[in-house]
């Protein structure tokens, strides 16, 4: 995302805060919007004069704060889905990375969140400690934590993260009274695709180019990215094709190869990431092989190494935006 953009959109979630902002103040004085008078609340009155709200989850209906106030995010997309829509969690998970939060993340935005523990295995007498009024985060992840979460404060469970990405902002934006904030967001994000689109030389030649995604993980074997994951959904906005091998990735997700077949990736064009050590990953032996330097996207010069942290673990509009902006610098 340029500078230009990030401005663009501060400026209209500064708008949709104020707007907000003075809904609830007539509300909370007892005017109704449509009748100017002094009435009595109903439906979506009472939630903008802080009755609860309720807000469907993987694990049920659950009551949450009409304008939650002090927000628990316990994974790598809810904190990414939270600073998008211009709320600063008192708490996060970190990601297993050196930077602690996701490095893509301008720094001004994560400065001052509590650390409350490593993504899978959340500090919970510290979550207790920030007394939070929201926790945001999947049952995949800590559905088995739903019990002692729910006793700390009010808990949204997705079913799942990465794939339905986008499903997944909408329910953080319902919990944390944001839908109007979430509407700019995605309609930004929708402005960029087709500004990207565009800058590919449109839908059919967009098409006509197959990419890959290949990530280098340490201690497991070397995924080549199908069709049904993060990344995927991002590639697929664009209108970029993708080769016939990730067609047989699991359940969508990846086709696993060793080194020895990473021919297998051979694409238009490859973004290639790496979790881990390079060299226990398999990074360094695989990108030095005569396999690898044979492929027709290391010859053509179209073969890009991009951050893993952004491009993988981000999972949300502000890590997408950036990597839209990343294939419109190396695809165009």
């Amino acid at each position: 995302m340029t500078a230009k953009t990030l401005s663009h959109r501060s400026r209209l979630l500064a708008a949709a805060s104020l707007t907000v902002a003075a809904a609830l103040t007539l509300s909370a004085c007892g005017f109704s919007s449509d009748s100017g008078s002094a009435s009595g609340s109903s439906g979506s009155d009472d939630a903008s004069a802080g009755a609860p709200r309720t807000v469907k989850t993987a694990m049920g209906d659950v009551k949450v704060p009409a304008a939650p106030q002090r927000v628990v995010v316990l994974d790598t997309a809810e904190l990414d889905s939270v600073l998008t829509l211009g709320v600063k969690p008192v708490g996060a998970t970190h990601a297993d990375v050196d930077s602690g939060f996701l490095n893509y993340l301008p720094k001004d935005q994560v400065a001052g969140i509590t650390d409350v523990g490593q993504m899978m295995t959340p500090n919970l007498e510290a979550i207790a400690g920030l007394k939070p009024d929201l926790i945001l985060t999947s049952k995949i992840r800590h559905g088995d934590k739903y019990a002692e979460l729910s006793k700390i404060a009010p808990t949204v469970m997705t079913e799942n993260t990465g794939y339905p990405w986008k499903e997944n902002f909408q329910v953080h934006a319902e919990a944390l009274n944001k839908k109007a904030e979430a509407k700019m967001v995605t309609d930004d994000y929708a402005r960029h695709v087709a500004d990207v689109t565009k800058a590919l030389g449109g839908k059919e030649k967009a098409g006509a180019t197959e990419v890959n995604m290949v990530r280098f993980v340490e201690g497991a074997d070397i995924r080549i990215y199908g069709k049904k994951n993060y990344i995927a959904t991002i590639l697929a906005d664009v209108g970029l094709g993708r080769p016939a091998i990730t067609d047989k990735a699991k359940d969508g997700f990846s086709y696993d190869v060793s080194p020895e077949k990473i021919d297998l990736a051979d694409a238009d064009a490859v973004f290639h990431s790496t979790y881990g050590d390079p060299k226990k990953s398999k990074e360094t032996q695989t990108t030095g092989s005569g396999l690898w330097k044979n492929m027709d996207a290391v010859k053509n010069g179209k073969v890009f190494a991009v951050d893993d942290q952004l491009w993988i673990q981000g999972i949300g509009y502000t890590a997408a935006d950036k990597i839209l902006h990343e294939l419109r610098t190396n695809l165009k």
